[in-house]
């Protein structure tokens, strides 16, 4: 009887205690949020997806946006574990309020490329187009990478563009593109890859006078600090350079 009650007292004890803590082998475990540039979404949804699988039991939520905002929301205080920009001079404004960890590393290089509806309906051939009063152009606004990079192509163009509209991100300049209204845009070249069949790309020659450098770093207040180190370091690694490649990203 005495072995019973100290069987039951034992099973007891045990219905009244926590489960053991559980791993996943990596160490990297709960939510980590990654703020990254619009650009970037669908190689990063991509990324967080393989992310997820190495390290079960991580969550990877986006918040995908003009570099130039997302530095804005981090400035501000917004909970997030990673900042990935779209150009260095976004990722400095982060920076220089010592909202990181550790220095941000270049982790892909992107340029532009001309959009156009499918087909071509208005047979754009360059960046002499965008200035003509007749077409329909839609173009980022320059406090935002995509924009600023149009600034420095047309300069060297020695264009003048006519835009009908300015987007804060380069996804809502595509989408113009894709939705037929407007007749031309600029967007990167790994935006018209994404968007399949919906646009056309045409390329020009000025378009190397422009090169979009893209850092990411771990901010400082990360609310997982070790899966925001986890997830640059993957960022960075082998497996995530195939993606950014495959995507249409250069090599850093």
């Amino acid at each position: 009887m005495k072995g019973v009650l100290a069987v039951a007292a034992l099973l007891l004890a045990g219905c009244g205690s926590p489960a053991p803590a559980t791993t996943n082998g990596t160490g990297v475990t709960g939510q980590v949020t990654v703020f990254a540039a619009a650009s970037l979404t669908e190689s990063f949804r991509k990324l967080g997806a393989e992310f997820e699988a190495a390290n079960p039991g991580v969550e990877v939520t986006f918040n995908f946006a003009g570099s130039s905002a997302l530095a804005q929301q981090i400035n501000q205080g917004a909970p997030a574990d990673v900042f990935a920009s779209a150009a260095p001079a976004n990722m400095k404004q982060v920076t220089d309020t010592g909202a990181v960890t550790a220095a941000p590393a270049t982790f892909a290089k992107n340029t532009l490329q001309i959009a156009v509806p499918k087909g071509n309906p208005r047979k754009v051939t360059g960046l002499a187009d965008f200035a003509g009063a007749d077409l329909k152009i839609a173009l980022c606004a320059e406090q935002v990478p995509c924009g600023a990079a149009a600034k420095k192509v047309f300069e060297a163009a020695k264009v003048t563009p006519a835009p009908d509209t300015l987007e804060q991100d380069v996804k809502a300049v595509l989408t113009k593109v894709s939705l037929g209204e407007v007749d031309a845009a600029l967007v990167y070249r790994t935006d018209v890859k994404a968007a399949g069949d919906k646009v056309e790309g045409v390329d020009f020659a000025e378009a190397s006078s422009a090169v979009n450098d893209y850092p990411v770093a771990p901010l400082a207040k990360a609310p997982n600090a070790v899966a925001a180190k986890a997830f640059v370091d993957y960022v960075l690694s082998e497996k995530g350079r195939k993606v950014l490649f495959e995507a249409g990203f250069a090599a850093p």
